[in-house]
């Protein structure tokens, strides 16, 4: 009896000291960096771009401790359908090293951030690896009801699985790809957002998408599809232009540079007011006022304002 009480204390002992014996030790994580697991869960389009924008070397470092937003693969090709391309090997393939970059590490966090961290509370914002204007660009996260995050275009993506463990961090995979500010022009910063949808429709239709791709830089006043469907109809080509070169300046104004009160000209040579308040509003030139709904949606070549009205100039 003596030895069997011996061999169970010394079989205990050994247990606990194999495993530890602490209940805070932290969960094993998997043997390979993030790169490997990424091509073990079949993220093939992330890698390409990873690939094209020399990013492999970030993803393999076994040293990293990273938290990675990892878009699928249909996500990539949504992204490229939407900016005109036939699929997400094509836009890879058209899109420069740098705009990759930029894309990729906007989904990264310089730190390795479990689930339970992203939603420890209801709302929260993260800052990533990607810089613009001189500072780290940031997500802003949603955790009521499963983890959302809205991007610099105004757009949400879905986490869908979450703590996919590496060695050198963690990947939580998402729906959608995210956008990054100051990347995009205005056009495709629109051409993203399905609530512009009516917008670039008009914008095609007016044959003003090459003019508002171009250098810039512009500060576009974005009405919403409800917004168009409670406009004017049956406008000539020439008369939709000046509408929607009324909703647009010859300069990048932000939200701080906003002169309140005062006639700003438009691209078609008619004037807005802008008025502060809570929301700021413009009146036109039906002396009815749109609400800014949001600010500084920060593209390429210049900036965005969302409105909920379409501005009527003088036709």
């Amino acid at each position: 009896m003596k030895f069997e009480k011996y061999l169970f204390a010394l079989l205990s002992a050994t247990l606990i000291t194999a495993c530890g014996g602490d209940d805070d030790d932290p969960a094993p994580v998997a043997a390979s960096t993030i790169d490997k697991v990424a091509q073990e869960r079949g993220f093939n389009a992330l890698l390409a771009a990873a690939t094209k924008a020399e990013l492999g070397g970030t993803l393999s470092d076994a040293n990293a401790r990273l938290t990675v937003f990892a878009p699928t693969d249909a996500a990539f090709n949504s992204l490229a359908t939407s900016l005109g391309f036939s699929n997400a090997t094509a836009m890879v393939n058209a899109l420069p090293p740098a705009a990759l970059r930029n894309i990729l590490t906007y989904h990264v966090l310089p730190t390795r951030k479990p689930a339970s961290e992203l939603g420890a509370t209801a709302q929260s914002t993260q800052t990533t690896s990607y810089s613009f204007a001189g500072q780290p660009a940031t997500l802003r996260l949603d955790n009521q009801g499963g983890v959302r995050i809205t991007d610099a275009a105004l757009t949400t993506a879905t986490v869908t699985a979450t703590d996919v463990a590496a060695s050198n961090g963690v990947i939580h995979a998402v729906d959608k790809v995210l956008v990054p500010p100051g990347v995009l022009n205005v056009v495709q910063m629109a051409q993203v957002n399905p609530q512009f949808s009516s917008l670039v429709g008009a914008v095609v239709s007016a044959n003003l998408q090459g003019t508002l791709s171009g250098a810039g830089p512009f500060t576009v006043f974005a009405p919403t599809n409800a917004a168009f469907a409670a406009a004017p109809t049956g406008l000539t080509t020439p008369q939709l232009t000046t509408v929607l070169t009324y909703h647009v300046l010859g300069s990048q104004v932000l939200a701080a540079q906003i002169p309140f009160g005062t006639p700003v000209t438009t691209v078609a040579s008619q004037p807005i007011t802008i008025n502060a308040g809570t929301p700021p509003t413009i009146t036109d030139t039906t002396a009815t006022r749109a609400r800014i709904n949001a600010t500084d949606v920060r593209a390429s070549n210049g900036v965005i304002h969302v409105i909920d009205k379409v501005l009527i100039p003088a036709l």
